[in-house]
């Protein structure tokens, strides 16, 4: 089943994926498969253990189930100094 799913990206995935926001039509189930499936296409670098995710402005599991329509944020970790 293929669901409409408004993605955000920051810092570093936002440089690799060369803009701040998409939305995609994806048959991915879950965060887990749609990033494994977006690290591949856009070359990510950073591995899932390394980021967070957010769906609907609250954080979620990787194997929560994607509905149409979601707004679904990667939150790479933060650096600074």
């Amino acid at each position: 089943m293929e669901r409409t799913i408004h993605v955000q990206y920051f810092a570093l995935l936002r440089e690799q994926r060369g803009q701040s926001e998409e939305t995609l039509r994806t048959g991915a189930p879950t965060p887990k498969t749609l990033y494994a499936q977006l690290k591949k296409d856009y070359r990510f670098t950073l591995p899932e253990e390394s980021v967070r995710v957010s769906i609907n402005d609250r954080f979620a599991d990787w194997h929560s189930e994607l509905k149409s329509g979601d707004r679904l944020v990667f939150l790479p970790p933060v650096s600074g100094g």
